[in-house]
């Protein structure tokens, strides 16, 4: 008989006792279960994971640009405090001094800021104002310039609340040989215009000489009557919104008891030429023409035939060919459009024995489409009597590329000539040299430059 001398004991579970087949069953990642569902299961399962997983990285990318949001200046946000309503289109405005000049589709109008009630407006003519200049000549006097839609400009003061027409100035009784207003500038102070003009097949420049101070003291006289002669005025009550609403507008008749100095025409500067062949015979004749030393030239006073430009232009083409008929090089044209800016005493501009004021502009510089010079014309031309023929430019600065763009300090002691190869030249207008010359990022083109 067998006998146990000890109870019986479930035995401790040892490796030898795990099943083979399950040795790594603690390393399987619980999701691969998900692995032997049936075939639509698993494809559903995988869309819905999708799904989620594109939802979180748009809700983590919103949170970091709505973070990114809070740490940048949030901007003022300002409303208007007042808001004049025209029944007619506007399409620009000017400010000067206390009046906001307004131009409609039919006219002008003004309006007064200080107390927000008085408003003018003249349609006597039935134009279209598309451009409009304003500056403050004092004793509440202010002198417009006005282009509407058929490239006229109108020359007019604005004085007591009234409209005064002074002239139009690019107008001709030919309409054929009518020309339009590109661009118009007031100097500062008052004492000068340019109107930009282009005909047909050309472009001039047109610089005038306004009479400010007989203006000034022609309107005091006739203050009296032209009260009487003043544009009707209706000021409406102030709303609750601080609207005022100009139903109809009121009509200023041209004051015509108070006569007014027209302006005068001091220049016509007209895009430089293109380079031809000499019509001197010899040195003696080329230098004859020449005036002095002080100018650089343009390249009209030289020896140079025309055989020698043509031959000079047949071995550049036949060596660069491949690359002219790449590109379609077109033939030199006349420039249509220039940048012009009045400027003020400087030791460039004024000569030994000229007597200037400081506030009072003696010139101008005047630089036209795809043209390397910049070029500075003095404002005392008319007495030489040089008006109405082609000047030649009292100063010139040469670039090495096509000027672009311009710009004038306040100052009026720097300019900034930016070229088209990307460089941007700042000239001490005084001295007459420049002070820095900075290259841009290549291939970029610099539209417009700014002193601030």
């Amino acid at each position: 008989v067998n006998t146990w001398k000890h109870p019986l004991e479930i035995p401790p579970p040892s490796e030898n006792d795990w099943p083979k087949d399950e040795e790594d069953f603690f390393l399987l990642d619980p999701d691969r279960e998900r692995d032997a569902l049936p075939q639509p299961f698993r494809m559903i399962n995988k869309l819905v994971m999708q799904v989620f997983e594109s939802a979180m990285e748009i809700i983590e990318r919103r949170q970091t640009l709505r973070e990114a949001q809070k740490l940048k200046v949030q901007p003022k946000k300002c409303f208007p405090t007042a808001e004049f309503q025209v029944t007619e289109r506007a399409n620009c405005l000017a400010v000067s001094g206390k009046y906001v000049f307004v131009g409609l589709s039919e006219g002008l109008a003004a309006f007064n800021t200080c107390d927000l009630k008085d408003v003018c407006a003249w349609d006597a003519t039935k134009t279209e104002i598309c451009a409009i200049h304003a500056l403050d000549l004092g004793k509440e006097c202010h002198v417009l310039l006005a282009v509407d839609e058929m490239g006229l400009v109108w020359l007019s003061c604005f004085h007591k609340e009234s409209f005064l027409l002074v002239k139009i100035l690019n107008e001709v009784e030919d309409i054929s040989q009518r020309s339009t207003c590109v661009d118009e500038v007031l100097s500062r102070g008052g004492d000068y215009a340019g109107i930009l003009l282009q005909g047909n097949t050309k472009a001039w420049l047109e610089i005038y000489q306004l009479p400010k101070d007989s203006w000034l003291t022609e309107m005091e006289k006739n203050a009296g009557a032209a009260e009487g002669l003043a544009c009707s005025e209706r000021s409406s009550s102030l709303s609750k919104a601080g609207t005022f609403l100009l139903q109809e507008l009121p009509v200023s008749a041209i004051q015509a008891e108070v006569e007014l100095d027209l302006p005068v025409l001091l220049l016509t500067v007209r895009p430089p030429k293109p380079i031809t062949g000499t019509s001197f015979k010899g040195p003696l004749d080329a230098l004859k023409e020449v005036d002095d030393n002080s100018m650089l030239g343009l390249g009209y006073n030289h020896l140079i035939k025309d055989s020698q430009w043509e031959l000079q232009e047949a071995i550049f083409c036949s060596t660069y060919r491949e690359y002219l008929e790449a590109e379609g090089v077109t033939k030199e044209e006349i420039p249509r459009h220039a940048t012009f800016h009045f400027l003020l005493p400087s030791r460039i501009l004024m000569g030994p024995e000229m007597e200037v004021q400081p506030d009072i502009p003696v010139g101008i510089g005047v630089h036209w489409d795809g043209n390397h010079n910049f070029c500075l014309y003095l404002l005392n031309h008319s007495l030489n009597g040089k008006a109405d023929s082609d000047l030649i430019p009292d100063v010139v600065w040469p670039c090495a590329a096509p000027i672009a763009c311009s710009a004038v300090s306040s100052c009026s002691r720097y300019l900034a000539l930016a070229g088209e190869d990307a460089t941007i030249t700042i000239w001490d207008k005084h001295l007459g040299y420049p002070l820095s010359v900075t290259a841009i990022v290549e291939e970029r083109f610099i539209r417009s430059i700014h002193f601030l």
